[in-house]
């Protein structure tokens, strides 16, 4: 018999496998500069299709897609994120502490920082390149298939999602959790029905989209909560639960009409949870939040801002309905604090560098910069403060510049590499107008603008100190990702 034949005798089967011989060593996970070449490649390919702010609205091309590749966004139990703040650092929340309960995460966030591949991530980290270009060739296919039955081609951010769920479902994840791109109801990843909703501050931003009322918006946002019903089976109701954080009372009205008329379950900051007390601590606050299931105490997050604490409230909530968790049914609060210590934020006020201090925050708002103004204030000391701010055309940039203005000493306004960036001139008129003359510097790039602010933080002229001034950089997530690239940090 040869030593390469299957044999079977009184001891069992026999296999021609030789246990000493060479094995197949699997793929490095490193990173090299090659990987990072044919994603670059793709998104080339993806930007020639719609942008996230050009819509088409509708779910069709998004659903058709999702059929012809077998349903991939039912392979995994959700988390839906839908608001208009606060939700990639909600997000990243529910997902470490999901982590630390032994599940196997997938996520999405958008729009990314710094790699594309930001947008779409498994345990925690980024997708790796040679994945992300391995999902976008399988789908590719399929994408092109819709396309040709649609008279309109599906977006950057449809491919993109579609590419996150096929990921998901073939990782497999345990649970995923989802930052809705724009809106909720006409939003692409708006094709799952999530067990768990989460509705964070909605405030007025896309207004031009989304309608011009807090409630116009608000009607979009809900349009993730959806019945869960199964009609089959009318005798076991269905989990469905909103987790909704403090809003402005027309948008309160708005979500909780539609969460009644869907027959979901609801949980409100302030009312069935919150935050009880929140303290400054080194590196962050300690917290004692108020959850589905009782009070939990010594939390240590690593995140700056009182916005932090209740985004923190909210994310435990979520976890906790996901979890089954209520009165009497309390969550491991072990876990529970091993999870909020292992959370970050990258570009939510980041800090970059030491001293002179650097920070780094994506606030593109006035909503957000008012919270970052308020964190700056209440958790740390400076005695000065230079902005480094750079808008996009498309957004409230006097309503940016006015909620930062009672924060800052001095103001040196820029422009990112976007096409869609307001000039920095046009900027710096602006500004003018709210801060004055004397207060505002002008820079014509990013890079510039940072050593000016490094340079005036440094200037103890009037007897102040490098140690007591701080550098924030903000007004957009492109202002906070390319800072993020100029001080060396990687994607997260």
């Amino acid at each position: 018999m040869s030593e390469h034949e299957v044999s079977l005798d009184e001891t069992g089967l026999t296999l021609p496998i030789d246990a000493a011989g060479p094995t197949n060593e699997p793929a490095s996970r490193e990173i090299t500069h090659d990987d990072l070449v044919a994603p670059a490649a793709v998104e080339a390919e993806l930007d020639q299709r719609w942008n996230e702010t050009q819509i088409d609205p509708s779910l069709e091309r998004i659903e058709l897609l999702m059929d012809l590749l077998g349903n991939p966004e039912r392979a995994f139990p959700a988390i839906h994120v839908a608001g208009t703040n606060g939700k990639t650092s909600t997000v990243r929340m529910i997902e470490a502490l999901m982590r630390a309960f032994h599940r196997r995460t997938g996520r999405t966030t958008s729009p990314h920082l710094q790699l594309v591949t930001e947008r779409i991530a498994i345990d925690g980290m980024p997708i790796h390149p040679r994945d992300y270009v391995r999902t976008w060739e399988e789908i590719k296919p399929y994408v092109e298939m819709v396309d040709a039955r649609s008279s309109v081609r599906m977006s950057k951010f449809e491919v993109l999602v579609a590419m996150a769920y096929a990921a998901f479902a073939d990782a497999p994840v345990d649970v995923a959790v989802i930052e809705v791109g724009l809106g909720g109801r006409w939003d692409a990843t708006n094709v799952i029905n999530a067990d768990v909703n989460v509705i964070t501050p909605i405030g007025l931003d896309h207004t031009g989209i989304l309608g011009e009322s807090i409630a116009e918006i608000a009607a979009e946002k809900a349009g993730i909560i959806k019945s869960r019903w199964d009609t089959d089976d009318l005798l076991s109701p269905p989990d469905n639960v909103v987790v909704i954080a403090e809003q402005d009372p027309a948008a309160m009205r708005v979500i909780l009409e539609k969460a009644v008329s869907v027959d979901a379950a609801v949980a409100r900051a302030g009312s069935e949870f919150g935050v009880v007390s929140s303290t400054i601590a080194v590196g962050g606050q300690q917290l004692t939040l108020r959850g589905l299931g009782g009070e939990y105490e010594d939390i240590f997050l690593p995140l700056s801002g009182e916005h932090q604490a209740r985004n923190a409230a909210v994310a435990l909530a979520a976890v906790e309905a996901f979890f089954g968790a209520g009165a009497g049914r309390q969550l491991d609060v072990d876990t529970v604090r091993a999870g909020f210590a292992s959370v970050d934020s990258p570009g939510r006020l980041e800090r970059v560098r030491a001293t002179p201090t650097v920070f780094i925050d994506a606030a593109h708002n006035p909503h957000g910069a008012r919270a970052l103004g308020q964190a700056l204030d209440r958790d740390f000391s400076f005695s000065r403060v230079i902005g480094v701010v750079s808008v996009l055309a498309d957004k409230d940039a006097r309503g940016v510049l006015e909620q930062l203005e009672p924060y800052l000493n001095e103001l040196v306004v820029t422009q990112n590499t976007s096409p869609r960036v307001l000039d920095a001139y046009e900027l710096a008129e602006l500004a003018r107008e709210i801060y004055g003359e004397e207060r505002v510097h002008v820079a014509d790039t990013l890079v510039d603008a940072v050593e000016v602010a490094v340079e005036l933080a440094e200037d103890t002229s009037e007897g102040g100190s490098v140690s007591g001034a701080g550098v924030i950089i903000t007004g957009s997530v492109v202002t906070a990702g390319e800072a993020r690239a100029l001080f060396g940090k990687e994607p997260a």
